[in-house]
Formats: C-alpha cells, structure tokens, sequence
C-alpha cells in the first residue's frame, strides 16, 4: 500500500479532543544555559493558544530525557495541575539535552447500541477493554513523538542521534542554535529513513496576542529535508504526520506518526 503523508494535529494522537486548533507542547524555561548548577523547568500542556495554559495539562508518562552522554536522565519536581504539568531538570553536565514525550499506543473507534465511542491505550488492554459487544470497530497504532532541547555549555549532538523508531526530527542546524535571519535545515525521518513529501506546519507562539495565526508550511524534499528561515525572534512549534499501513500491532491496520517540536529562536 502506497504511503499517504499528510499534515495532522498531533494532539489528535495523544487526547480525545475534536477541535483541530488545540496543540500540544513543551516549553522549556529556557534553552540555553551557562554558569554554575545550572537548571531549567519544562511545562507541557495541550492549548488552543501556544505556550498558554488554558486546555488541559500534557501528562508526564512516556517522558525521556537524554543527557548529553546519551544517557537518561529522571527529572526532578514532577507535577500534573488542573492545566499543565511540570518538572525541573539539573543540567550536571555541558552539552545538549533532548526532552521527549514519547507514545507508542492503540486508538479505537466503535459502536456500542448505536452510539459512537472512543478508546486509547496501551495494546495489551484493547481486548479487554472495548466491549464484545462492540461494532464497527476501527483500530489505529498511534506513534508519537513531542520534544524540546536545552543546551548547557556549548551545544553538541550525542543526545540528537535518532531512535529509528516512528516520526523523528534530525537536526542539521543545531536545534539550540537557532538566530532570528538564519535559515536552518532539519532532516524528518520515518522508522530511520529519510520521509520525503511531509507537510511540516510552523507557528510562533503568541497566538493569543495576534488576530492571525501566522502558519507558515513547509514540506521536506526527497532527502526528508526541510528549511525555514526564522522572520523574528522567540518560541516557535512545528508539527508533522505521517499516515501508512505499517502498525507493529496485528490489531491496527493503520499507523499514524506524529512529531511536534518546540524550539527557541534567538535575536540576532
């Protein structure tokens, strides 16, 4: 079966909302750090406007981050309120620091006495969890990937080496490296090969103090590549999805990837 690439919110992967215009993702305090002992705090959260708590908080399972040294790292001061969650990360060694909320899960529509119904979890409960009784059933593997990077130091790239595994970004232009002006060029990967002809959605943050969004959309070239040319300073999300018919679980037909990204662009 052919691929089919298209553009699709994230959060469509990770939460039961119908509102195209919520996104979800993570905001670091900053992105990079020097002097002694440094720290930053991380906030995830899901909005209609980015990096504005007023939807609902991102939950903290399937959090991963990896050390410069490529290690994994526990963050400190987890915590999940009415609208975001947050934790605080020591940054005990320079280098770059790579912050994931990774899924890897099963979503299911169905009917039961006529009325439709949604499912999300983890594939070892599908069974047990949709009725039997249950009708038009439709399962989905849903992949998805949500990142921010921190630099403490001068930047390097041991934390960016991809997993191989869904929808992945690959930086060319380092991600903590990012100048109002520049152009920068980033590589999307699919299970470790290039993805060409995705559909990358750009947005500045802000959106609540502007009338319009400001989307900018990009697509990679045949190498997965993609470059963008940063307007102005400040927080920018980018998001990309890929649809197919390559699901690693025999109950799903389809595989949906998702990657989201935050990313800070300094002034020049």
């Amino acid at each position: 079966m052919k691929t089919l690439i298209r553009a699709a919110a994230a959060l469509a992967l990770v939460i039961p909302v119908s509102a195209h215009a919520h996104r979800a993702w993570l905001l670091p305090s900053a992105t990079v750090l020097s002097g002694k002992d440094p720290a930053v705090t991380i906030d995830a959260a899901v909005s209609n406007d980015l990096f504005y708590f007023e939807h609902q908080p991102m939950r903290l399972d399937g959090l991963v981050v990896t050390a410069p040294d490529g290690s994994k790292i526990e963050p400190e001061n987890a915590s999940t309120g009415k609208y975001r969650s947050t934790f605080d990360l020591s940054l005990k060694a320079p280098g770059t620091y790579r912050i994931a909320l990774v899924g890897n899960n099963l979503f299911a529509r169905y009917k039961e006495n006529g009325e439709q119904k949604r499912w999300r979890g983890k594939p070892e409960n599908l069974a047990k969890e949709i009725p039997a009784s249950a009708t038009d059933v439709v399962v989905t593997h849903a992949q998805r990937r949500l990142e921010t990077f921190v630099t403490s130091g001068n930047p390097d790239e041991a934390a960016l080496k991809p997993v191989g595994k869904g929808l992945e970004m690959q930086p060319i232009t380092h991600p903590t490296d990012l100048v109002a002006g520049d152009e920068a060029e980033f590589k999307l990967l699919l299970d470790g090969q290039p993805a060409p002809n995705v559909e990358v959605e750009i947005v500045r943050g802000g959106i609540r103090y502007r009338n319009q969004l400001g989307e900018i959309k990009v697509s990679t070239d045949k190498d997965g590549v993609f470059k963008y040319k940063w307007p102005e300073a400040g927080m920018y999300w980018l998001e990309a999805s890929v649809s197919d018919d390559k699901a690693e679980f025999k109950e799903a037909k389809e595989r949906r990837a998702s990657y989201a990204a935050t990313l800070e662009v300094l002034p020049e």
